[in-house]
């Protein structure tokens, strides 16, 4: 038996090639303390690298790397080894409360951040964690005796952390140690893929193709009195990016162009920045752009891609379409090491909350960026609490500036004060006035429009859209219209409602016929350009989002004209919940004298008043990352990530639809099982439906759960064309489903 121990092996090689354990160890907590630099932690970072795999040195760990490599064991023990658990024991053995929090990263490092105890959920408890670890350490003791020699005395944590985020800055610190554990890891077996990583331009050597590019735009644009504004608010965006680090607001109405004139600030803020700084480490790197529906990120990716180059701009989101990507790409989205990230507010916000660690090792590449939070208003308020916590957070200690872009604004409750971008005086809101929005006599649930009715009068119009508030409503009035009328929704999956948004631009751009029913999914940043639009009456940020749609690029007011918006009591109230909150809030408004969904302030009347109606908006993370702090530190990391989901579906199962030329996927996926690559590859083909309806589309033999959790769509005539997966045929349970 030998006394070297080995980290990694690799496969056809002797052991003299393989990895050495103090090597790897050496390896993980220089690169650690570099990325905690940042967070004032270095130290922290450095003792929970060197005790990450210290379970490593056990003689059973080593036979198995000697077994799996075909090579003599004799001498070794047999048998498998958790090898995260005894570097944890040893922290909380040698190091006592400090030892604590070491122990729930080094734990963690492989299956994910703990709990302390064991909760309803059934998550394995890190005080179990630690019982195991005492009996692997038991055999590694003179291994890990001398790896405590390395250790550097740990400081107090930073100033800034208190009983309130410290859970935060512990992910913080997760992130620094997961992050070099993987990119060691990588540089020593796939050398293929560590040659790519991180290989993009500085933010430095975008901004003049940028800028360069914006200026060509704005000469080749037609001189409409919209272009015009746009070139203010761009120029306002840019003299605003030299003030100092902070939260922004940036207030423009739908179609003023603020996708880039907020790119503007941030790459303005970032040079500014970067000029002050007197350590590169501080240095901002990256501009990250948030957006809440996959529906749109695609647009707003290939707006960017078409400025910057479609290598410098890293999408990570489900319905990225494979042949956007290259390996380099795909490596960056895994720690977000690029200039420029576009991404979802599930993955940014989920990310910030999360215990595993592929979600988590990104987490300290956010710090010194800018980060753009398009459409701010679409937050989930029932987790307002955690997302503001954290965004305070990001500002405040770790050095990120944060712009809230929208049309219309939030009064996001405890948000730290923001600077508006936009001065009052410009008055975007009076000059950007492209619509005339009418409301009925009457907002009474009796006084409503029937679908014959409401059918009849959009076939008034030959390019119309007409925004409704559920699934169900969608189909019903998509089946009473002529033939021809494009219906867009969420039973569609992403790569088919991509397609049909791009017939729909077309059909505009070319001035044809087009006649559109379509859920909310439409409304927030989709770039279409619409003479009339009809909107059930909904939350008010909602019909002025779908307002947006209309009269988009201010053709009409060129010509003395204003889009028409109309808005309907449809036949059904909204579904209880949210949507229901948001409609009866409208209703209230619209009694007042001043409302006017041309003026930004009645946004901060509506979230006020619509906030006051939510029963909780996020208080239970308290009692799981909070309450128990001092003088503890317990925390329920694995409970808390698995409830702070953007997007609740545990009333709901993802199906695999039949689309397009996925034929081959589906083909792979039933022979070799679900892959990784398989898998992300099929996300673009995914609809998601309430349990009820999965469970009768299996008994009917609709659909097939091909592997555990791998729902496929089996009868091709299910999926239609125009509405995507058939689920309101009489056969099936009749659901009223959002978006």
């Amino acid at each position: 038996m030998s006394d070297k121990f080995y980290a990694h092996s690799l496969p056809g090689e002797p052991p003299s090639e393989w990895q050495p354990l103090e090597e790897h160890l050496k390896n993980v907590a220089d690169k650690a303390k570099e990325f905690a630099e940042l967070l004032s932690a270095g130290d922290w970072a450095w003792n929970a690298s060197y005790l990450h795999d210290l379970g490593k040195a056990d003689s059973a760990f080593q036979g198995y790397l000697r077994r799996s490599n075909g090579l003599d064991d004799t001498g070794y023990d047999d048998g498998k080894v958790n090898h995260s658990s005894a570097g944890a024991a040893f922290a909380e053995e040698r190091l006592a409360l400090p030892g604590h929090i070491l122990a729930y990263l080094v734990a963690g490092h492989h299956a994910g951040l703990p709990d302390w105890y064991t909760a309803d959920s059934g998550n394995a408890a890190l005080q179990i964690r630690l019982v195991e670890g005492r009996e692997n350490l038991n055999r590694i003791r003179p291994f890990a005796e001398k790896i405590f020699s390395q250790l550097f005395p740990l400081q107090r944590p930073p100033v800034y952390v208190k009983p309130t985020n410290f859970h935060f800055w512990v992910r913080m610190l997760f992130s620094c140690l997961v992050d070099a554990d993987y990119i060691d890891t990588e540089q020593f077996m796939e050398q293929n893929k560590a040659k790519l990583r991180g290989q993009f331009p500085t933010l430095e050597n975008l901004v003049i193709p940028f800028f360069d590019a914006l200026d060509k735009l704005e000469r080749e644009a037609a001189k409409t009195s919209v272009n015009l504004i746009r070139r203010e608010i761009r120029r306002v965006c840019e003299q605003k990016a030299e003030l100092s680090q902070g939260i922004f607001s940036l207030t423009v109405p739908t179609g003023g162009g603020k996708t880039l004139s907020a790119m503007a600030f941030a790459l303005r803020h970032a040079l500014r920045r970067n000029k002050k700084q007197n350590t590169p480490s501080s240095y901002v790197r990256r501009v990250i752009y948030v957006i809440p529906y996959t529906s749109i990120i695609e647009q707003i990716g290939r707006i960017l891609a078409s400025i910057l180059g479609r290598e410098n701009v890293v999408e990570h989101h489900s319905n990225l379409n494979p042949d956007k990507e290259t390996l380099r790409s795909q490596l960056a989205a895994e720690n977000w090491d690029a200039p420029i990230i576009v991404t979802t507010n599930v993955q940014f916000f989920e990310s910030l909350y999360a215990a595993k660690p592929g979600r988590c090792r990104k987490l300290h590449n956010i710090i010194n960026s800018v980060v753009i939070l398009d459409e701010a208003q679409l937050l989930p308020p029932e987790l307002l609490i955690p997302c503001v916590d954290v965004m305070n957070d990001l500002v405040r200690n770790y050095g990120v500036t944060l712009v809230l872009a929208t049309a219309t604004q939030p009064a996001l409750p405890k948000l730290d004060p923001s600077v508006e971008i936009i001065p009052q005086g410009m008055n975007l809101y009076e000059r950007l006035k492209r619509t005339e929005i009418k409301f009925p006599q009457s907002l009474r649930q009796e006084d409503s429009t029937d679908w014959f009715s409401l059918a009849q009068q959009l076939q008034q119009y030959d390019q119309v859209l007409c925004v409704v508030n559920t699934r169900r409503d969608c189909h019903d009035l998509f089946k009473l219209m002529p033939k021809g009328t494009i219906h867009l929704s969420a039973l569609m999956c992403g790569a088919h409602r991509s397609a049909v948004i791009r017939l729909i631009r077309w059909r505009l751009h070319k001035g044809m016929p087009v006649r559109v029913i379509s859920t909310q999914l439409i409304e927030a940043g989709v770039d279409i350009d619409f003479p009339v639009v009809y909107r059930a009456l909904a939350g008010a940020d909602s019909i002025a989002q779908a307002a947006g749609r209309c009269n988009r690029e201010g053709k009409l007011n060129d010509s003395g004209q204003v889009g028409e918006v109309h808005v309907f009591v449809p036949s059904k109230s909204a579904p209880r919940g949210l949507l229901l909150k948001g409609e009866n809030t409208t209703r209230e408004l619209c009694s007042l004298p001043e409302f006017d969904l041309h003026k930004p302030d009645t946004f901060t009347l509506y979230f006020q008043s619509f906030y006051s109606r939510i029963n909780d908006t996020g208080s239970q993370f308290h009692d799981l990352l909070i309450k128990d702090v001092n003088p503890t530190l317990y925390f329920q990391f694995r409970t808390a990530a698995e409830q702070f989901k953007l997007i609740k579906d545990e009333h709901q199962r993802t199906v695999i639809v039949r689309y397009g030329r996925n034929e081959k996927l589906l083909n792979t996926l039933r022979i070799v099982g679900p892959t990784r690559e398989t898998i992300r590859q099929l996300q673009r083909y995914c609809v998601h439906l309430p349990i009820r309806i999965v469970e009768k589309m299996k008994l009917d033999g609709v659909i097939e759960e091909m592997y555990d959790g791998v729902l496929v769509q089996t009868w091709p005539s299910m999926y239609k064309k125009d509405i995507g997966l058939d689920v309101f045929s009489e056969s099936l349970p009749i659901e009223e489903l959002i978006s």
